[in-house]
């Protein structure tokens, strides 16, 4: 295996970047292979301002809730809201708590004082609204979507009343119990109910698309995209709850394909609105299958990675991030004979690897994939290496 890799070496800055891809992508992807580390965030906040300030990027969207999003984009865009409250009410996954996430939206609120809106940046999450305890009621997103058309389009059109879907939706937490996570018994996805409510969300979204000339002019094209928002949310939405009831082997693979399927959606409406950055984890954002272990049982799916890049071509990159070090969480000095091992053996602190120029130079000779001894840190698979644009090494992670 080849050793001498300095070569493929090079600072991480936007120019850098860039100089690895044929042209400017529509979508850049930025990955992670943990979550919650301020020190990666710090990095992508830095990033991020170099590639808006020197390449033109206008939106900035991360792997959290796409509705709660929309409170953080009103916030950055027109100053709505306070920043502690906007920290508080427009992000899942508690990453709100996060200081380089606070860092980010203060920075892009105050990139835009005094700008034009064309020329404001955009935040936007593109996650469904889905935790790791269940999913959402499709409450929010069916109701906004039924309450923009009924202002725009003729009544008698309309499938359904504001009532009906009231009826039908009943309380929020027969949709929002945890314990349907684990047993499928207790998810109302497969209810009379919830199967009307999606003929109804597909009869509303497809009014919606055959009045898209009438909406834009009457509306606005941020108006009709925030209602498509919508659409894709409830349908997705009631769709994971579908599968949340299930009690096939398939269900677990339905889940977590259904939730990509939504990200790769909202990036593609991002992505179809202006040049876009993304920020999730690795395996949301590679161009390979996902695969994880539920228990026993192995589970694999494509990414919303693979499914954008399927659609975007040469429009969509994706840079990967790797570590060498989580001493705080038990993850050691990488094994010299893996990838990591190997970026570990470069002076730098931080690099961003050619990763073309790394895959000849290491030929078919592949490294040995790391095993990770938390469950919470994912290593770079060395087959997806050549799938990459680039990768960004991050040596050492430090304590506290």
């Amino acid at each position: 295996m080849a050793t001498d890799i300095k070569h493929t070496a090079h600072a991480v800055e936007a120019a850098t970047v860039m100089g690895l891809l044929p042209a400017r992508p529509r979508l850049l992807a930025l990955g992670e292979p943990t979550h919650g580390e301020d020190t990666l965030l710090d990095l992508r906040n830095e990033l991020f301002r170099q590639l808006v300030e020197e390449e033109g990027y206008r939106t900035i969207s991360i792997e959290s809730d796409c509705m709660m999003g929309l409170v953080v984009d009103d916030y950055v865009t027109t100053g709505t809201g306070t920043l502690d409250d906007v920290m508080q009410r427009g992000f899942s996954h508690g990453w709100g708590a996060s200081a380089a996430n606070r860092e980010l939206v203060g920075w892009m609120r105050a990139h835009n004082e005094g700008r034009p809106a064309s020329e404001r940046l955009r935040f936007a999450g593109f996650d469904g609204p889905l935790e790791i305890t269940g999913a959402a009621s499709p409450r929010q997103a069916l109701t906004a979507l039924h309450g923009y058309l009924s202002t725009w389009v003729d009544a008698a059109l309309l499938p359904c009343t504001g009532d009906t879907l009231d009826r039908l939706l009943g309380a929020d937490d027969r949709w929002t119990d945890p314990a349907a996570m684990t047993d499928p018994a207790r998810s109302v996805g497969r209810s009379a109910e919830a199967a009307r409510l999606r003929l109804l969300a597909d009869d509303l979204v497809a009014l919606f698309d055959a009045q898209t000339p009438h909406l834009i002019t009457a509306t606005s094209r941020e108006d009709w995209e925030r209602a498509s928002l919508y659409g894709r949310t409830a349908t997705g939405l009631l769709r994971y709850h579908h599968w949340m009831a299930d009690t096939s082997p398939a269900r677990m693979t339905w889940l977590v394909g259904v939730r990509d399927q939504m990200m790769a959606d909202n990036l593609l409406a991002l992505a179809a609105r202006g040049p876009a950055l993304a920020h999730a984890h690795n395996g949301h954002l590679q161009r390979q299958k996902s695969t994880m272990r539920m228990g026993a049982m192995p589970v694999a799916w494509w990414s919303a990675g693979a499914l954008v890049s399927t659609r975007l071509g040469d429009a969509y990159a994706f840079v990967a991030t790797a570590l060498g070090t989580m001493r705080q969480q038990g993850v050691d000095t990488p094994p010299p004979d893996t990838l990591e091992g190997l970026l570990y053996g470069l002076p730098e602190d931080r690099r961003l690897i050619d990763t073309r120029l790394l895959a000849t130079a290491l030929g078919d000779t592949l490294p040995e994939p790391r095993v990770s001894p938390w469950f919470g840190y994912s290593p770079m698979n060395p087959a997806h290496l050549a799938d990459s644009d680039g990768l960004v090494f991050v040596k050492d992670l430090p304590l506290g």
